[in-house]
């Protein structure tokens, strides 16, 4: 990295500077770089400029950083406020002059003083945020269903446990699906909140880009008592061959389930959609019953297999005491944080009954970074991994087992989100 521009100023922005702000943000991201009034107008809608960084060169934005308060559960179905990081961008022409890192100094530096516990992004690229602190802590899969070689049964009418799939309309998705999602992150770890503008933008009542916007369609499932019991929004396109044969694509757009059997009812249901040949599962997590609810499991390619969301633990007591733990051991942790917010030597003594970690002098059992403490917050990575990669190193022999026993978790997290 060239050296910083301190002719460059990074400061929040004013309510009139978010036109430029909007144009900043559509440059970064290869975007047309016009700002309609209508985009305007959305803009205002979300963007607070309090938690809404620009840098400026010459009074023009060049670069944009914004962030949202923002809940995530943790493993056992707390919740933790998050300082949940989004529109970050660099113009092409101001790359490489320190801007990203004076941007997130300060936005990480506000969010300690808030007492958010963390912070959390979904990373475009891989490389650039590990030297800020945030590690990779939750993947996602998606998948690409062969319907014609999925081995179902086309004599099938709908689920078979004495509920229904009913497809309804977007209001009602607005009325259902809040309390859905609430039930759902309670028990996922990783997942976030959802706030009323991402129901209207997701029903079509707020539409950021119409050009881009596609009717959909709503499919739940209700339990042999009525309960509702899972959502999934699917888009259908309308391709067929020469030779006069449905090749449509049904596309997923949000799957959302609160039991195994709801989840299998609206696969399956995706799966028997007349002209129907291709299910795109949108993101899954990775361990997802999805291939398992089919006789021909095969049938399910994954398509994409990748990190998701990224976490930077800002406060290593509270994040480690508001997570539960299956087995019981202690684990003295030395966290080394090159910014200052997180470092120290931690005293993490764990069991089904509770959890305490407190600042100790104690040896340490492992020495890491912040950002592999991270991946290993929500229970998906192994100790023992990282340390045979050399990310982690064990200072009592056995520590990464010891750590792997009482962190990792049955099921995998998942954040079924994009922000």
């Amino acid at each position: 990295m060239t050296a910083a521009s301190p002719d460059i100023v990074v400061r929040t922005i004013t309510e009139a500077e978010i036109p430029d702000w909007g144009r900043a943000l559509k440059t970064g991201f290869l975007r047309a770089p016009g700002v309609s009034e209508a985009e305007i107008a959305d803009l205002r809608t979300y963007v607070e400029p309090s938690r809404t960084l620009g840098a400026f060169d010459a009074g023009r934005c060049v670069a944009t950083f914004r962030s949202f308060p923002q809940e995530i559960t943790a493993v056992g179905g707390a919740t933790v406020p998050a300082d949940a990081i989004t529109n970050v961008s660099v113009t092409a022409t101001h790359r490489r002059r320190g801007l990203l890192t004076r941007m997130m100094a300060q936005d990480l530096a506000a969010a300690k003083e808030r007492g958010d516990v963390v912070a959390t992004l979904i990373a475009a690229e891989y490389p650039i945020y590990g030297r800020y602190g945030f590690g990779p802590a939750a993947w996602m899969t998606e998948w690409a269903i062969d319907v014609p070689r999925a081995g179902l049964d086309p004599r099938r009418s709908g689920p078979e446990d004495g509920g229904r799939v009913d497809l309804v309309d977007a209001e009602d998705v607005r009325k259902l699906g809040p309390e859905l999602h609430e039930r759902l992150r309670r028990a996922q770890p990783g997942a976030v909140d959802r706030s009323d503008r991402w129901w209207q933008v997701s029903t079509g009542v707020v539409r950021p880009d119409p050009s881009r916007w596609t009717e959909r369609f709503h499919a739940v499932y209700r339990a042999a008592d009525g309960t509702v019991e899972g959502l999934a929004v699917y888009q259908c396109d309308e391709t067929w061959s020469d030779a006069k044969q449905p090749l449509n694509t049904a596309t997923v757009k949000d799957l959302v389930a609160v039991t195994p059997a709801a989840e299998r009812a609206l696969w399956l249901h995706l799966c028997s959609i007349d002209w129907i040949m291709k299910v795109k599962s949108g993101w899954r997590a990775p361990d997802d019953l999805l291939p398992h609810f089919l006789p021909d499991p095969r049938a399910a390619t994954v398509t994409t297999h990748a990190d998701w969301l990224w976490v930077r633990i800002l406060d290593v007591r509270r994040a480690l005491e508001a997570r539960t733990y299956e087995g019981t051991g202690t684990l003295v942790l030395d966290v080394l944080d090159p910014a200052g917010m997180a470092g120290g030597r931690w005293r993490l003594e764990a069991s089904p009954a509770g959890v305490s970690c407190t600042p100790t002098t104690g040896s340490a059992d492992l020495t890491l970074d912040v950002a592999q403490l991270a991946t290993l917050w929500l229970g998906d990575e192994s100790a023992v991994r990282l340390a045979a990669l050399g990310r982690v190193r064990e200072e009592r022999a056995g520590a990464a087992r010891g750590a792997d026993a009482l962190l990792r978790t049955s099921r995998r997290p998942w954040c079924p989100d994009m922000f």
